[in-house]
């Protein structure tokens, strides 16, 4: 995956890890774009950009497990103001 020119860290976070949830984006995030936020959260964590072999399923199962988290938080939340979500 590509990283935005200009990225580093801002306060401790990791900021080519962005907020994913409307108003912050003007539609809600693509799955592409919450595995891309796992993926950089996963190797801010570990330290590692891509993984050896030897540490290449714990990595991948990581990476899937933060999606899954990150989809389902987003899936859940209630922003207050926001238009109603779409039932789909």
């Amino acid at each position: 995956m590509e990283e935005a020119a200009g990225r580093g860290q801002t306060g401790g976070m990791c900021r080519s890890i962005k907020t994913l949830r409307p108003p912050a984006l003007p539609e809600e995030a693509t799955e592409e774009e919450i595995r891309a936020a796992a993926l950089q959260f996963v190797r801010k964590v570990s330290g590692f950009r891509a993984p050896a072999a030897h540490n290449r399923e714990v990595f991948d199962r990581a990476v899937d497990a933060i999606t899954e988290a990150t989809a389902e938080l987003l899936a859940g939340l209630e922003v207050r103001g926001a238009p109603a979500r779409k039932a789909g």
